[in-house]
């Protein structure tokens, strides 16, 4: 196994996304650490991929002392973190503002920025004491502003945005560069079927999007810090 191969830590690792950027990074010659909740859905998503270079950290990330822990054994299985892809997350839309349940607002933004930030909290400073590393997390292209029904969701996609903005200002001089992606509709299985009427070739494919993640962890996009990257498919 090469020795000069980077490590890359991945939340939501067993979901659409997640496996697409963690076969994409596969491709790269990259080790990988691949988070999420379900041991059963890591195990069945990459059971079979290269042990040596695959570790598999069932992991609750609302819980930061879980976050840690999965932290601690991609380090002392791999000895360092890289690159920190931050796409656990959730969706929800339906009521207006006035009528969304508190529950509602609490369960976005410990889905869409606790989870972020405590793997943030978790591996960032690591990257700083070996003075490099990305971060890359997922914000959404909806979140540049408000719309009707989606105020739970897009107040937390907004934090993360402003998060990722934040950590780039504090840690530009250290080494790590920090930037985020905002994507539109993310072309799923799940979303065809909530949305039988609407047309994915215009949706953004999990795969293209991996892409764009994948640069912005790259040596390539060294210079770039504090990006909000809209990918918003192909036509």
């Amino acid at each position: 196994m090469k020795t000069d191969m980077p490590t890359v830590f991945i939340t939501g690792a067993s979901g659409n996304l997640g496996r697409a950027v963690a076969r994409h990074f596969l491709d790269q010659d990259a080790r990988l650490a691949l988070v999420a909740r379900s041991a059963q859905a890591l195990q069945q998503h990459f059971g079979t991929w290269p042990a040596e270079r695959v570790l598999l950290i069932p992991a609750d990330l609302l819980d930061p002392q879980a976050a840690k822990q999965a932290a601690q054994q991609a380090l002392a299985r791999f000895g360092r973190i890289d690159v920190l892809c931050n796409l656990a997350g959730g969706f929800d839309m339906g009521a207006p503002v006035h009528a969304t349940p508190l529950a509602n607002w609490q369960k976005q933004y410990e889905l869409n920025v606790l989870t972020a930030l405590h793997a943030i909290q978790a591996v960032v400073p690591h990257m700083v004491a070996q003075g490099a590393g990305k971060v890359v997390n997922i914000g959404a292209y909806a979140a540049r502003q408000g719309a009707a029904n989606m105020g739970a969701y897009i107040a937390a996609k907004a934090a993360v945005i402003r998060m990722t903005e934040s950590m780039a200002a504090e840690l530009r001089g250290q080494g790590v560069n920090v930037n985020c992606v905002l994507p539109t509709i993310i072309d799923t299985p799940e979303n065809r079927l909530a949305m039988p009427d609407a047309d994915p070739a215009s949706w953004v494919a999990p795969d293209k999007l991996a892409q764009t993640i994948g640069f912005l962890a790259s040596d390539a996009a060294s210079a770039i810090h504090g990006a909000a990257l809209p990918v918003t498919g192909l036509s």
